[in-house]
């Protein structure tokens, strides 16, 4: 389980890295400028604990399965950045001034059809690691 948990915390930074290069493209910056928090490592990582709830609506349509996805990742971003905001004082990221769909800053509910298709990809992973790394699915 450790190193899924460390497989899962790189490839969310690298996705993290690669969204926020693109936005800043679209915001003209043709350097691409990417980047991400330390803190995201152990938030991206704790998807392992996401592969049982995976298992458990496998077989549901994928349109249920991305909404699915779409609300459990809102929840998990949004009681990460109350955690953090309670032991930093505040939250790295801090949505306020940026959309008006946010709440408290901590989550852009207008992110809510990218976590979708997020999740669907992080089942397509969690797959290919069941398959192609199956030694560390319990360790």
């Amino acid at each position: 389980m450790i190193v899924r948990f460390f497989i899962y915390g790189i490839m969310g930074w690298v996705i993290e890295i690669f969204w926020t290069g693109l936005g800043s493209l679209l915001r003209g910056d043709l350097n691409l400028s990417g980047f991400t928090y330390l803190w995201m490592l152990p938030i991206y990582g704790s998807a392992v604990f996401l592969e049982s709830l995976h298992d458990q609506i496998r077989t549901m349509p994928w349109l249920a399965r991305g909404m699915v996805w779409a609300a459990v990742i809102l929840m998990i971003e949004y009681a990460a950045g109350w955690i953090l905001q309670l032991v930093l004082g505040s939250c790295p990221w801090d949505y306020r001034g940026y959309t008006q769909y946010t709440l408290d800053g901590l989550i852009r509910l207008d992110y809510a059809p990218a976590w979708f298709v997020v999740g669907l990809i992080f089942e397509r992973f969690h797959d290919w690691l069941d398959n192609n790394l199956p030694e560390y699915r319990k360790l």
